[in-house]
């Protein structure tokens, strides 16, 4: 993963910032053994090994093109790829990351569907926060209301920031697989995260959800969301984990970032046209 920020000739001075959100978060997964070899005393995860195959596979393509390998791109996410390669920026390097995780997440669902019902509520975390942080940087209106001016910055994946959104070492123990109910596991979760998720991000996922379709030119994943509830192999009649806990917090929360007005028609545009 480090390698890929090098370029193909080791000298890749603009994208090396780049790196910081992607090693952070896979060091994370290391630490928790959902990388190991399924051959090992404790094997990993077949779901979170084919995850960041795809991110590595598509990484790695794109350096290979980049250093003039001949032949073309295998598939979309490596055209993002190439893109952040050419021109790298925060925008550019969340739709190369979040193309490749998204369409990692839509072709091994049978996969997530094999865990257990605490690993899949976490994916469907993780997919949320990810997608956030990249509307941080893109789609500020949406992801922090009239607070948009700050939201390029909180969402820079070349600062330390990012770790706030993404950081869940905290909340899940570093071991798999996970043992816990997931009601024991948000027991454990700090109050910012939980403040995050159900304060600021829950309220936004249908626009959140129907914006990355769009701007990954990914339409399946609209239906990782319904009626304000995750359902990335989580069935929709166990909604209830997504609602917010009866707490003043959270109202005042709410209240202080509300989400922007929906526009219907624009949001099944958004959809059609992804």
């Amino acid at each position: 993963m480090q390698r890929c920020y090098y370029g193909p000739f080791g000298q890749a001075p603009r994208h090396l910032p780049y790196r910081r959100a992607a090693l952070s978060f896979m060091h994370w997964q290391l630490q928790r053994g959902v990388l190991a070899p399924p051959f090992s005393d404790r094997p990993g995860s077949p779901w979170w090994r084919a995850v960041n195959e795809r991110i590595l596979r598509d990484g790695c393509e794109a350096v290979a093109l980049s250093g003039d390998l001949r032949g073309p791109a295998s598939s979309r996410t490596v055209d993002y790829w190439m893109s952040f390669a050419d021109y790298p920026t925060a925008r550019a390097w969340y739709r190369a990351h979040n193309g490749s995780v998204v369409a990692a997440y839509l072709e091994h669902r049978g996969l997530a569907e094999a865990e257990s019902p605490a690993e899949r509520f976490f994916m469907n975390v993780v997919l949320c926060r990810v997608l956030y942080t990249h509307a941080l940087v893109a789609a500020p209106r949406i992801s922090l209301g009239w607070l948009s001016p700050l939201a390029p910055f909180l969402g820079d994946p070349r600062l330390g920031m990012t770790g706030i959104f993404l950081h869940l070492s905290r909340v899940l123990p570093h071991e798999y697989p996970l043992h816990g109910s997931v009601e024991s596991y948000l027991g454990a979760e700090l109050g910012f995260g939980r403040l995050l998720d159900y304060g600021v991000i829950v309220p936004r996922l249908q626009q959140l959800y129907a914006w990355s379709a769009h701007e990954l030119a990914a339409p399946g994943l609209v239906d990782c969301v319904r009626d304000g509830a995750l359902t990335y192999a989580w069935s929709f009649e166990d909604r209830g984990v997504w609602q917010p806990p009866k707490s003043f917090i959270f109202q005042m929360a709410r209240r202080a970032l509300p989400p922007a007005r929906r526009d219907r028609g624009r949001d099944e545009r958004l959809t059609t046209m992804a």
